[in-house]
């Protein structure tokens, strides 16, 4: 299934069972196992559990393949694993601690040159 077929299968799963804060990030130029990550989140266990539930089944009723469903039990933190997109839901506490926005997120070229002369003590 294409990238954008497939990413648009996902958010428009989590926007159904009314995800919040919903975020998609380019990660083709940090990791080759995956294009995209998308990251929402869901205010209970119960949501939590139900946003996964949505994106599984919308991608299997468009023919797409869901490869796993990680973290089902708690339902803190649920990841579901399209291949090319990785999407995590998360509790607000779990999302907040965890930050992969932060970690998967390509800073651009001034700031990580910023960060480097600061480094250098330049």
């Amino acid at each position: 299934m294409d990238i954008r077929k497939l990413q648009k299968l996902a958010v428009a799963a989590l926007e159904d069972i009314k995800a919040k804060d919903i975020e998609v990030i380019n990660t083709t130029k940090v990791s080759s196992m995956f294009d995209r990550v998308i990251i929402a989140t869901g205010d209970s266990n119960r949501q939590v559990k139900a946003l996964a539930k949505s994106v599984h089944d919308k991608i299997k009723e468009a023919g797409g393949i869901v490869i796993g469903i990680e973290g089902e039990d708690s339902g803190e933190w649920v990841l579901v694993d399209l291949g090319d997109i990785v999407v995590h839901v998360m509790q607000p506490a779990v999302r907040a601690y965890y930050n992969l926005e932060e970690l998967w997120k390509v800073a651009p070229q001034r700031a990580r040159k910023k960060v480097a002369a600061d480094r250098n003590g330049e």
